[in-house]
């Protein structure tokens, strides 16, 4: 396993467990209050989903690009 595939694991673990963090504050007490009042969840649960999403994409794209020496 080379560095480019390690690091490209590396994207795909963090962008999951962004991923994961941002569902769960979305379930949260505060982004329910949110939710009722402002009729959207809190900034920071949407915001780990973007970011988690972005890191994971990333990590793929890093996948998938094949260097030839």
């Amino acid at each position: 396993m080379n560095n480019q595939t390690v690091v490209a694991l590396i994207l795909l673990l963090g962008g999951a467990v962004l991923i994961y963090f941002g569902l769960r504050a979305g379930n949260s007490f505060t982004s329910e209050f949110s939710k009722f009042f402002q009729g959207a969840p809190s900034d920071k649960s949407i915001w780990l989903v973007v970011a988690g999403g972005l890191v994971a994409i990333a990590g793929v794209a890093r996948l998938s690009i094949r260097r030839t020496k």
